[in-house]
């Protein structure tokens, strides 16, 4: 029976069966709650649409019925709360069920839904919630989450905005979410004086809600990502954007109507929209969230096993761990598929994995800003020390700095050409509030990635790094200027550069470069002090895990820090 993910997408083939080009048709008031997820709870109520696992065994099974009325009665409690369509609503959620439940029902208003890290800074969420006009905040109750929210937002209401705080606590659960009780819309006066129980409030929301009319070019989501300079930046993507993960779940992923998926990464990531969510559920498979506080590599191989997962994501970091294990102890024989992004692969883990399991990793590529660019595709050909291919979604070409294209084994900027129409499937729509930014990386035509790669003769892809200084440390991207900004604020720095240092775990960590201030002396303590002095600031995979104190930092003819000659420095230093 054909899925109904080919009323929106369709694969132009040639006579060898290669992808020539994808073509996508949305109707204007294509919304992915209702038209995917509450389609599939009419037609095939009982389908599974997500296990959740806690890392003790806790289990709970969704089916597409289950999250269809859930995301009802998320939908009705939030309305009542306040929230109307266009108003954005934070999600800190971790691996928790209520995040699934919570965004398909922000979708169904029309709101925004934002999701962020666990791991970000009472600071990281006042700024976003001033950033975007955060009307309400759904946050786990443990772990101090609660606590930074309540920093955040506290004197947030003198300057106008009026922001809620939802939390899931560790006794909500699905059973408690069946009865009705009537209750009446609560006034902002009300709502700005007490934090309200997610659970609690859903049991006083009917199960039934109206379609909302919502537009395909609204905002649906906004995810804040690190740039070089200033404060991280929102990302826009509007309702259009789960189809261009179709081509995600089923070219790259490998996934098949029935699959079970499992993506590692945490809700608050864009990787979540990639891997555990949009694509999956229009091809019809379900999706593993494995909810886990501690990392243990035979604890994910257990699952593994014990769920007869078919597909498996994770990034580099992950893989590196799971072969430090003795693999031939797992039966992954349902295991079709292994994929990877975030970082690149080191060679030798892709090959002692595959050794050991007889399944090649195949990497990806994008940005926060895009869905997948750049891959492997399944059945397509794994070419070691590459990325794989272009995305037939997209035309991509590599460009040097006066935008004219590179011969193949050249080095260039990684650009996709706008077609005629303007539309780019699952590339955002803006950075909010900063159009000069947005200028910046779309002009005459192209939209400027700021990653590097080389092509070579076969069309495969080769990551080179970014043009400017982000970092990407474990599948996290940092931008620097956020821990200089920190750290220039202790009184013994004087000045600083933050850089990427390559790591055998990690692929790299945050280093910083420190200047110190006369009277200030450089030791083991002063780095340790300088350590604390950042984790206690910002979000904790930000903070430097390596800090030098050099006689001078390089610089450009500017006068500018160069943290590009410290990293050659770096290299150069490896080397020997």
């Amino acid at each position: 029976m054909a899925l109904f993910y080919e009323e929106y997408y369709k694969e132009i083939k040639d006579d060898a069966g290669n992808i020539l080009r994808i073509e996508t048709t949305v109707g204007d008031d294509f919304n992915f709650a209702y038209d995917v997820v509450d389609r599939f709870a009419k037609n095939e109520p009982e389908k599974l649409a997500m296990l959740h696992r806690t890392a003790d065994g806790v289990e709970n099974r969704f089916s597409f019925s289950d999250l269809s009325r859930l995301s009802n009665k998320a939908a009705n409690m939030l309305t009542r709360l306040g929230i109307k369509k266009g108003q954005p609503v934070m999600l800190l959620l971790k691996r928790r069920y209520e995040f699934w439940i919570s965004i398909l029902a922000i979708h169904k208003i029309g709101a925004v839904a934002v999701p962020t890290s666990h791991m970000v800074s009472a600071k990281d969420i006042r700024e976003r919630i001033k950033t975007a006009g955060i009307s309400a905040v759904i946050c786990v109750a443990n772990g101090g989450i609660k606590e930074k929210v309540c920093e955040a937002i506290n004197g947030l209401a003198m300057e106008g905005l009026d922001t809620i705080t939802i939390t899931v606590g560790e006794s909500g659960n699905v059973a408690d979410c069946y009865k009705y009780n009537a209750d009446n819309a609560i006034n902002s006066a009300d709502r700005r004086e007490k934090i309200y129980d997610y659970w609690t409030e859903m049991e006083k929301s009917p199960e039934f809600f109206a379609r909302k009319k919502t537009s395909v070019t609204d905002h649906m989501l906004y995810y804040f990502t690190s740039g070089t300079s200033g404060s991280p930046k929102a990302v826009i993507q509007d309702f259009s954007y789960p189809l261009a993960h179709i081509y995600t779940a089923k070219n790259w992923h490998g996934i098949t109507e029935g699959d079970l998926h499992l993506t590692v990464a945490d809700s608050g990531w864009a990787k979540s929209a990639w891997g555990k969510l949009y694509g999956q559920m229009f091809m019809g498979a379900a999706i593993l969230v494995y909810d886990y506080e501690q990392f243990y590599a035979a604890d994910l191989l257990h699952l593994l096993e014990k769920e007869k997962v078919n597909t498996f994501c994770a990034p580099p970091t992950i893989y590196k761990y799971l072969v430090l294990e003795d693999l031939e102890k797992y039966n992954l024989e349902h295991l079709r598929c292994a994929t990877t992004a975030g970082e690149p692969m080191p060679i030798e883990v892709a090959q002692k994995f595959e050794s050991m399991t007889d399944i090649s990793i195949r990497e990806g590529f994008g940005q926060t800003e895009t869905a997948l660019l750049i891959c492997t595709p399944v059945g397509g050909g794994a070419k070691t020390g590459t990325l794989g291919k272009a995305s037939p979604l997209y035309e991509i070409l590599l460009v040097d700095e006066d935008d004219k294209p590179v011969a193949a084994g050249e080095e260039g900027e990684i650009v996709l050409k706008v077609p005629e129409n303007g539309r780019l499937i699952g590339v955002f729509k803006g950075y909010l509030g900063d159009d000069n930014l947005y200028k910046e990386v779309f002009r005459d035509g192209l939209y400027h990635t700021r990653d590097k790669a080389i092509l070579d003769n076969d069309g495969y892809y080769c990551f080179m790094g970014r043009n400017d200084d982000v970092i990407k440390s474990s599948g996290y991207r940092i931008g620097p200027s956020e821990v200089e900004d920190v750290l220039m604020q202790h009184p013994a720095v004087f000045e600083c550069a933050v850089t990427g240092y390559p790591s055998k775990r990690r692929g790299t960590v945050v280093k910083a470069s420190v200047i110190l201030k006369s009277g200030y002396t450089a030791s083991e303590q002063m780095a340790n002090e300088l350590k604390e002095y950042v984790k206690e600031r910002v979000a904790i995979y930000k903070y430097p895990r390596m800090i030098s104190f050099p006689d001078s930092l390089p610089r450009t003819a500017n006068g500018k820090i160069s943290r590009a000659k410290i990293r050659k420095l770096d290299e150069k230093a490896l080397a020997y």
